[in-house]
């Protein structure tokens, strides 16, 4: 790997309730592995990062009616997160629901991440992006 590389990882996912799991699994590899490529990660930024990033993809499988990839990007002690999913619908805000029945995963992503941008896509999908701190 040169210097101007920054190590990523891309998955695409099912339309089922798999994709969560994968999509936390594979997060979960690559940001324990980074140490190995000379970019050291915080524990605790691990488990930021794979919780985002489930909130990302099981919003994207329960409120569009296909399959989403995952996008992930290390450079200068951040993780960039990209999901993409089918739908042209904008997330929006609703309120949490204490009975388990959803409402606080955009909240939280808004709380947690950086810089959270959703842009469409050519194929009329969506692409939500953000940010995390994971220096060590």
């Amino acid at each position: 790997m040169t210097p101007t590389q920054h190590p990523q990882r891309h998955l695409d996912l099912p339309y089922d309730v798999s994709a969560a799991g994968r999509a936390r699994d594979a997060t979960s590899r690559f940001l324990h592995s980074a140490g190995d490529r000379g970019e050291p990660v915080a524990p605790a930024a691990v488990d930021v990062a794979v919780l985002v990033v489930t909130e990302l993809v099981t919003n994207a499988v329960r409120h569009t009616d296909g399959p989403c990839s995952l996008d992930l990007v290390l450079h200068e002690g951040l993780l960039d997160i990209d999901v993409t999913d089918t739908s042209s619908e904008l997330p929006e805000p609703r309120p949490p629901h204490f009975n388990g029945s959803g409402g606080w995963g955009w909240i939280l992503i808004r709380h947690i991440a950086r810089d959270v941008t959703v842009t469409p896509t050519p194929d009329g999908g969506k692409r939500v992006h953000t940010c995390i701190p994971v220096a060590a």
